[in-house]
C-alpha cells in the first residue's frame, strides 16, 4: 500500500477533482450524473460541501489521486449526527490503499466533529456491466459498512436500469445526552 499525503481540498483543486470525477460522469454509471459540471459549478460545491463538512484529497506522485467529502443526510436537524459519504479516486490510482486512507482520514475528522452515522449512497447492477460493478459496495463493506436498504431499478443510465444501495456505518456512541455536532463556523 502506497501512502498518500491527506489534505483539505481549495478551490484551485476544482480542475483536478472535476478531471477525476468526469471520467466516471462519462464512462460509468457510478455516479447517475449526466452531464459533467462546469469547473465553476464544481469549485462552488468544494465551497458549499465545507461550510459544513471536510472535503479531503489526497496526494501522491505529485498529484491529487482522489477525493472524499461528507455531506447532509436528509438535511434535518435531527439528522445532524449523521453525514453522507462519497469518494472518487483517479481511475489509474485504484487498488493502492488510497481509497481506505481518505476514508479512514475522513472518518476521524467527523468523529472529531461528533458524527455518529456515516453512510454511502451506491450505484448497484443487478447485473454486472461496462458501466457499472459491484466494487464500491464491496470496498464499503470492507471498510466496516453494512447494507441498510436497497431502491430498485431508480437509476436510468446509458439505456440501463440499475438499482441503488444505502449502506452504513456506525462511528461512535449514540446517547441520550448526545451533544451537538462540532460544524464548522460558517464562512458565509
Amino acid at each position: 500500500m502506497q501512502t498518500g499525503i491527506i489534505r483539505d481540498a481549495v478551490p484551485a483543486d476544482a480542475a483536478r477533482l472535476l478531471d477525476i470525477y468526469r471520467y466516471y460522469v462519462e464512462h460509468t454509471a457510478i455516479t447517475f450524473e449526466y452531464t459533467t459540471p462546469t469547473c465553476a459549478a464544481f469549485r462552488r460545491r468544494i465551497e458549499q460541501t465545507q461550510r459544513r463538512y471536510p472535503w479531503l484529497v489526497l496526494e501522491a506522485d505529485g498529484a491529487i489521486q482522489g477525493y472524499a467529502y461528507a455531506g447532509a443526510f436528509i438535511g434535518r436537524a435531527a439528522y445532524d449526527w449523521s453525514c453522507e459519504l462519497t469518494i472518487y479516486l483517479d481511475r489509474a490510482a485504484r487498488g493502492r490503499g488510497f481509497g481506505r486512507q481518505l476514508y479512514q482520514a475522513l472518518e476521524q475528522r467527523l468523529t472529531g466533529m461528533g458524527i455518529l452515522n456515516a453512510y454511502a449512497c451506491i450505484g448497484y447492477p443487478a447485473v454486472e456491466d461496462e458501466y457499472l460493478t459491484r466494487n464500491s459496495a464491496q470496498f464499503h463493506a470492507h471498510l466496516g459498512f453494512s447494507l441498510a436498504g436497497t431502491f430498485h431499478r431508480c437509476g436510468y443510465k446509458f439505456g440501463r436500469w440499475y438499482d441503488m444501495i444505502w449502506m452504513e456505518k456506525l462511528l461512535g456512541a449514540h446517547r441520550p445526552d448526545q451533544p451537538p455536532v462540532a460544524f464548522p463556523a460558517s464562512k458565509a
